[in-house]
């Protein structure tokens, strides 16, 4: 399967008073690492594949994350992310997050590929995801 790989220095935003990372700024980092990962798979950028396909996105349904050490200002960490699963018109991501070799944080979303409603245009509906979204994952 598809891995999108980021080396990434954590920045002084991004942590709290202690300086180690502020939970809430793992889960934007792996945010836009799931949107490189569709990026780099499909060969567009988000504004295009979403137009593409006419979707409105693949907005997040479930998250969790296990914390094993923590990371802090300076450091470079690496930021794996893969698609675990597809389904008809969900998926799985899982993002692991290292400081030199060591796991540090291990985070699972699950994801629905949504057009806007025909019905209702203020509301989402789920829309299976194209079958050439999936093989495009599957890698060579």
């Amino acid at each position: 399967m598809l891995t999108y790989t980021r080396e990434t220095r954590i920045e002084w935003g991004d942590c709290d008073p202690a300086g180690i990372v502020f939970y809430p700024r793992y889960f934007a980092l792996f945010d836009s690492c799931t949107t490189a990962l569709f990026s780099k798979a499909l060969g567009m950028t988000k504004h295009q594949f979403t137009r593409h396909y006419g979707i409105q996105g693949y907005p997040m349904v479930d998250t969790r994350a296990r914390f094993f050490k923590p990371t802090k200002y300076g450091d470079d960490v690496v930021i794996e992310t893969k698609v675990a699963e597809f389904r008809r018109s969900s998926f799985d991501i899982q993002h692991r997050l290292t400081l030199d070799g060591a796991l540090c944080v291990e985070c699972f979303d699950t994801r629905v590929w949504v057009e806007r409603d025909p019905v209702n245009p203020e509301k989402m509906k789920a829309k299976p995801v194209p079958r050439d979204v999936i093989a495009k994952f599957a890698g060579p």
